[in-house]
Formats: C-alpha cells, structure tokens, sequence
C-alpha cells in the first residue's frame, strides 16, 4: 500500500484519462462493463480489455481510499515528543 502512496496523483489522473478511456467513443471500459454485466464477457481479449483499461481506475480509487482513511498512527507520539 505504501507505493500506492508513493504515486503522485498527476499521473494517476492521466492514466484514467488516458488509457482508461481509450479508445474515446465509446471508452473501451464503458464497452466491457456493459458486457460484463450483460453476461456475455466471455473471450479472454475481453477480460484482458477490461483489466487493461479498468486498472487505472481500480488504482484511483485504491488511493482515493487511502487518502481518505484516517491514519492509524496519527494519535501516536513520535520519539522526539516523548
């Protein structure tokens, strides 16, 4: 989780505007979510379009979570307060 962290958010962004949404009309994600949920997701080109171009919206949402959770640490007293 800690190199999710270490991913700055400008590229993250540009993955999901890049290879997240192509090709552009329609996004290729858009086209394969639907398959999916139509049930007929059923080559193995399909599963990897979907993987491929779903995994940089998998991993914004994976830092957005971390971003947002509290941290475990925060109320601890580091070293040099003690």
């Amino acid at each position: 989780m800690k190199r999710i962290e270490t991913i700055p958010w400008n590229v993250v962004i540009i993955l999901c505007l890049t290879l997240g949404l192509a090709p552009f009309a329609p996004p290729h994600v858009y086209e394969k979510l639907q398959m999916l949920f139509n049930g007929e997701l059923k080559r193995t080109i399909d599963w990897f379009d979907l993987i491929l171009h779903g995994s940089p919206w998998v991993l914004l949402l994976v830092k957005m979570v971390l971003h947002l959770r509290p941290r475990a640490d925060s109320g601890k007293k580091t070293n040099l307060e003690q």
